[in-house]
């Protein structure tokens, strides 16, 4: 060969490798970056509700610190204003305003203390947070570290060179509405542990089965039932517990805790298939890469790096829930005493009444190969139960909350193109819930409402089951089902008759026809005995997401309905009622972004066009709901909600109505960001002239061409391409402002 040309090859082979290096490593530093970014601990103070600790995206295992306090605040196991740590349990609950889960407790300690079993003292200075890892130094110098994969929890424990190891395992450890039933531990030899832990709270009949390893062998082990020492190697009680002891040495001690809800036997093969090894820092690592792919869907830069943070925070957050529930064999605690084996991983905490507003429509964008399996895991309740789930949890109904909002999750999943092989199974899945007999909707068939005096939540239910009848019409439209598709188009107008044009809110209706009184819109009561759930009519009266321009009808105006869209977020705050819901926070005004019925609200200035009042105020929620700090949520992160209404605001739009396959745009937070929406295919957003002060929108492009109207499709978006937004101090009121630019309604401009 040519010397030369050889020496040519080598040079260009060389630079192309550096060059590739320097990509693949640029790349990896952005990765890096995306995840260094998340701050766990959002949400974990005030009203937030969210956990600090190791889990997977969706993963089954939640490994992190309960404080062991009780109280509505402590929904998690674990709120940052406490100093106390009671131990280290495998199963928990982001952001719901009910406690329960924190299944599978173990806590190290000294020889001497493990009986004991006092709570240990902590500081914040010594504890951190990072997707997958959560590391804290205890007041007593044990330094624990937790981190996970999918379905198994992997523990670190570091004592003080010459100290004796204990641990403890506590099945009977339990919060707020949660109490075991029965419990087992089992020594099956000196290195496992086996065991279940069934247990009755807000998902009626739990089962938790887990397998646990240890790295070095137990030399003795103290066994309790009920409080009382039991002799042997084996504890079955309403509450057992276990002391094990451990030789003294310099060595970290490991633990390996796997769960499943189907059996020991699917717990032992969980940890022998994701965690066959002892490499902590190996599985710590592995799990930060996951998270990094999921945060790397979005690619966004912000105006400051403090934002960063809270984005990432919330896309972290985002995809926490649902939660894994299948193990490895494909099994689950299906309902009652039954255990179900599928194809497909099955998925459980479905906070519906929340999720489906704007955490789903964010799945069928970056979740694509999840999606199924969601959607498979609505319909098996709906196999097992007869129903949609309300608010599934564990494989239990917990019907939490109001409307039948499985509903528009499948519909909006079903008209974007997912499991059409299965698209009359979920239609039946959709109408059975529509036909349903309880939750006040036999009286919502019968009276076209659902009447003040025979039920309670009358305003909410009528509402929010309009809406999802609604979205019944649109998959029997698509299924050419022509009069199923007329018959709930008509239940989709039972808004209309719980609308007073006299007050212009909506209000609680007897059954003769007459008006609920008296009437205070600032009323608030949290008990069923309310009119609307967690609200008054302030936040209620705009439920109206698949027919905003017949509620503006109502009104008689544009003029009107911006009127009093405008007093919404400029009356008092104060409420009224001995028993006002603590739910209702966030405020600006009576409208309240800590609870879900107020999130669409902001956005609906583009339905009577002034848009440019919907970037005004989304900016002032954005800047003043979601902060970089422990109480930097308004209100309970319920699964996902509170941020994926983050995510999909400072990308610049969100969806009102989550199943019409439309984003209504607003005021973008972003500099600019990149969003995966295929295989090598990206949607870019860019906010030109973006500033703190430049919040109002001059102009926007999609794919070079000047856009009038005020939405983008989910097409346009998946088939990839550019979103721009010219940003300016002052509004632009011509933009948008044209009818033919407003988003889509159910009914025709008068």
């Amino acid at each position: 060969m040519n010397k030369s040309y050889f020496l040519s090859c080598v040079l260009l082979l060389g630079g192309l490798v550096t060059g590739c290096a320097l990509r693949q490593s640029a790349q990896t530093n952005r990765n890096q970056i995306l995840a260094s970014t998340v701050n766990p601990f959002i949400g974990t103070g005030g009203h937030g509700h969210t956990y600090p600790g190791a889990v997977m995206p969706f993963g089954m295992v939640q490994l992190s610190p309960d404080n062991g306090t009780q109280g509505w605040d402590w929904c998690s196991g674990y709120h940052y204003s406490d100093s106390l740590i009671a131990g280290f349990s495998h199963t928990h609950l982001s952001g719901t305003g009910i406690g329960d889960l924190c299944d599978i407790s173990v806590m190290p300690y000294y020889v001497g203390t493990v009986e004991k079993k006092e709570r240990q003292r902590f500081s914040h200075q010594q504890e951190t947070a990072t997707p997958g890892l959560y590391i804290v130094t205890l007041e007593n110098n044990i330094k624990v570290a937790l981190t996970t994969t999918e379905r198994v929890g992997f523990h670190q424990y570091t004592f003080p060179k010459d100290s004796v190891k204990a641990i403890s395992l506590d099945l009977g450890f339990a919060i707020n509405w949660d109490k075991p039933t029965e419990t087992q531990i089992m020594l099956v030899n000196d290195t496992l542990v086996t065991g279940y832990r069934k247990s009755k709270g807000w998902a009626d009949q739990q089962w938790v089965y887990f397998a646990a390893v240890f790295s070095q062998p137990v030399q003795k082990q103290v066994l309790k039932r009920n409080g009382q020492r039991v002799a042997g190697k084996e504890v079955t009680g309403e509450k057992a517990l276990a002391a094990f002891y451990f030789p003294q040495g310099e060595k970290p001690l490991l633990l390996k805790v796997s769960i499943s809800s189907a059996s020991i036997d699917g717990a032992l093969q969980n940890l022998q298939t994701e965690i066959p090894g002892w490499d902590f820092n190996q599985v710590a690592a592995e799990g930060k890469m996951k998270w990094q792919r999921e945060l790397q869907k979005i690619q966004a830069s912000f105006l400051h790096p403090a934002r960063d943070t809270v984005f990432y925070s919330a896309l972290y957050h985002s995809f926490v829930a649902p939660s894994l529930f299948s193990d490895v064999k494909g099994q689950y605690k299906g309902n009652a005493d039954s255990v179900r084996t599928v194809g497909y991983n099955r998925y459980t905490v479905f906070s519906l009444w929340d999720t489906f507003r704007a955490a789903h429509p964010l799945y069928t964008i970056t979740q694509p190969n999840r999606m199924p399996d969601f959607l498979n895991s609505l319909l098996s309740s709906y196999k097992e139960l007869g129903l949609l789930p309300v608010w599934e949890l564990s494989g239990n109904e917990t019907n939490t909350m109001t409307g039948y909002h499985a509903v528009p999750v499948l519909a909006d999943a079903l008209l974007k193109g997912y499991l059409p092989e299965k698209s009359e199974e979920m239609y039946q899945a959709m109408v059975a819930s529509a036909s349903q007999n309880i939750r006040g909707t036999d009286l919502y068939r019968t009276y076209g409402y659902i009447p003040a005096d025979k039920d309670g939540w009358s305003v909410t239910k009528t509402l929010e089951y309009a809406f999802d009848d609604w979205c019944i019409a649109q998959v029997a439209k698509k299924l050419g089902k022509e009069a199923d598709y007329q018959k709930f188009s008509k239940r989709a107008a039972s808004y209309q008759p719980l609308f007073d044009a006299r007050t212009l809110f909506m209000r609680g209706k007897n059954a003769d026809g007459n008006w609920k009184a008296p009437f205070d819109p600032f009323h608030s009561e949290h008990g069923e005995k309310g009119t609307y759930i967690e609200g008054t009519a302030w936040q209620h009266s705009w439920f109206v997401p698949h027919d905003v321009q017949g509620l503006i009808n109502l009104f008689g105006s544009e003029k009107l309905f911006v009127q009093h869209l405008d007093s919404t977020f400029n009356v008092t705050s104060q409420m009224t009622g001995e028993n006002v819901s603590p739910d209702i926070s966030g405020l600006i005004g009576q409208y309240a972004h800590g609870n879900e019925p107020s999130h669409h609200i902001a956005y609906l200035y583009n339905y009577a066009g002034q848009p440019w009042k919907t970037q005004e105020k989304v900016r002032q929620i954005m800047d003043q709901m979601y902060r970089n700090h422990p109480d930097g949520l308004s209100g309970n992160e319920d699964c996902g909600q509170m941020s994926a209404w983050y995510v999909f605001s400072a990308l610049g739009f969100y969806p009102v109505n989550p199943s019409d396959g439309n984003y209504v745009l607003g005021s973008p937070l972003v500099k600019k960001a990149t969003i995966q929406v295929g295989e090598k295919k990206t949607f870019k957003v860019t906010a030109e002239n973006n500033s703190y002060q430049n919040i109002y929108v001059q102009q926007v492009f999609l794919n070079g061409k000047p856009l009038a109207r005020t939405y983008i499709t989910h097409a346009e978006l998946m088939q990839g391409g550019d979103l721009r937004f010219m940003m300016g101090p002052q509004p632009n009121k011509a933009w948008g402002a044209a009818p033919e630019a407003y988003p889509p309604s159910m009914s025709a401009q008068k």
